[in-house]
């Protein structure tokens, strides 16, 4: 999938989350985009809904953040399910995709025949800078 030319807010949005130390939630970046013209929350969520559908962001539903994708020059949806570590501490987020953890969940879902609509895998607990 190519990524469409975003609009303004899609690409003062991603920005954000692109130089972001962490995950941020859509009140974050609305306070940091204030000076840019957001007013309302319904403008980050707007440009959040398209960037998530563009898959150059992903929603962490845990913490109910958003990230910035790990690869956005590739297309996220053709690397199967995306899973993410999140520290509990520090709060660092790693992107990671496994195959074999793929493979097996796409077994059971066609094994069910299940159609699955949505996949988020979160690991949560300690980085290991702070595990130490």
């Amino acid at each position: 999938m190519t990524t469409p030319q975003l609009t303004k807010n899609q690409s003062l949005v991603f920005d954000v989350l692109e130089k972001a130390e962490g995950p941020l939630s859509a009140y974050t970046i609305l306070d940091k985009l204030r000076d840019h013209g957001f007013r309302a929350p319904l403008q980050v969520y707007r440009a959040l809904e398209k960037l998530l559908e563009y898959g150059v962001v992903h929603r962490l539903e845990s913490i109910n953040s958003f990230v910035a994708c790990a690869h956005p020059g590739d297309d996220c949806h053709s690397h199967g399910i995306v899973a993410f570590a999140i520290c509990e501490s520090c709060g660092q987020v790693t992107e990671f995709h496994d195959h074999d953890v793929d493979h097996r969940l796409m077994e059971w879902v066609r094994g069910q025949k299940f159609k699955p609509e949505k996949t988020t895998i979160e690991i949560r607990g300690l980085c290991e800078a702070c595990a130490a």
